[in-house]
């Protein structure tokens, strides 16, 4: 990869920090993608000393740090957190995107308002990747606003919509809305004004109404639900998978000879089925909505997550996410009003 400017990770972020952020940049920086660490600079050097030196990893100090307890909105109060010290290296250009593993709140309230809305989004959202039957499907908004109205959601299908066509090459990708019933009737009330404003939103390949199990059947490309019941299917997808796999270590491993043999045979197989279920393989989901490329990953990251999250910036870098998904939302907004005006 051949980054023009570093991505920002906030190396003071996450339950690990800064040793699994620094050895997640290490292993980053190996694979030729620059990254600039934020935090308490001698902390960051202590770490970096454990490695071999490399001219892709330089340090901005911020001398203070969020804490997972302190309230999102106390991160307006101090320009020297890492985080809105990260943020602001990203609205001066920098660096090309942030990394941020710690305060999902504290990080959402930084890139509102360092950086400023996109035009025509009435909230930013999380999107998250599952992987399903028919590849990947997009979930937004996985915790970026828990309670939601009918037209934040309309914007988060248009998000969606446009983040599946830049990333994952859809040119036309069906979204669906999360209900208990595919039927048209079924849902609460914030189901039943989102599906009418969906269902009208011109240049949406509106599906309908889908259902938990669709997430993971394939059945739409982007599946649209408000941002607690998708932070609750994220976290609860997750760790079934964890679960299950874990099942199924056990019943290869703790059987007979011929079992174990078995056990053998397939290990391959399964490193591949285990690589596609944890969520450390995109260690970060993108923040849409904001004019700059902001990632937020799990306080609980380890190393791995830390590099797959920066891989999965460099790549969201290179694809020019920001400029295609802002001129498409640009695009499907002109269309929107072009029918409120008629």
């Amino acid at each position: 990869m051949a980054l023009s400017l570093p991505i920002a990770l906030d190396a003071m972020g996450g339950d690990f920090a800064p040793a699994a952020m620094v050895e997640g940049a290490v292993r980053a920086a190996q694979q030729g993608i620059p990254v600039t660490l934020v935090g308490r600079e001698t902390e960051i050097k202590r770490e970096l000393e454990k490695y071999e030196p490399s001219s892709l990893i330089d340090v901005v100090q911020a001398s203070d740090v969020i804490g997972m307890d302190d309230h999102a909105t106390d991160t307006r109060k101090n320009k020297n957190l890492s985080i809105n010290v990260a943020i602001n290296l990203l609205r001066q250009k920098k660096v090309s995107a942030v990394v941020a593993q710690g305060h999902t709140g504290a990080t959402l309230v930084s890139a509102l308002f360092g950086l400023g809305r996109l035009p025509g989004v009435e909230r930013p959202a999380i999107v998250a990747n599952f992987p399903n039957a028919t590849g990947r499907v997009t979930l937004v908004d996985v915790g970026a606003n828990a309670d939601a109205r009918a037209s934040f959601m309309q914007g988060f299908a248009l998000m969606g919509a446009a983040y599946s066509s830049v990333m994952f090459g859809k040119t036309d990708p069906s979204v669906g809305l999360l209900s208990i019933g595919e039927e048209e009737g079924k849902g609460n009330q914030l189901v039943l004004e989102t599906f009418d404003l969906l269902k009208s939103t011109p240049g949406l390949n509106f599906y309908g109404n889908v259902e938990g199990r669709d997430i993971f059947k394939g059945t739409v490309d982007v599946v649209v639900t408000d941002g607690f019941t998708g932070n609750v299917v994220l976290k609860a997808a997750e760790s079934e998978a964890k679960v299950l796999f874990g099942w199924v270590r056990e019943a290869l491993t703790g059987g007979n000879w011929l079992t174990k043999l078995g056990a053998l045979l397939v290990r391959p197989a399964l490193r591949g089925v285990a690589a596609k279920l944890d969520p450390a393989e995109y260690g970060a989901q993108p923040l849409l909505g904001v004019k700059g490329l902001v990632f937020i990953g799990h306080g609980s990251s380890d190393a791995k997550a830390v590099y797959s999250a920066l891989s999965f910036a460099a790549r969201a870098v290179e694809a020019n996410l920001l400029e295609k998904t802002a001129s498409k939302l640009e695009v499907l907004a002109q269309k929107l009003e072009k029918v409120d005006t008629a």
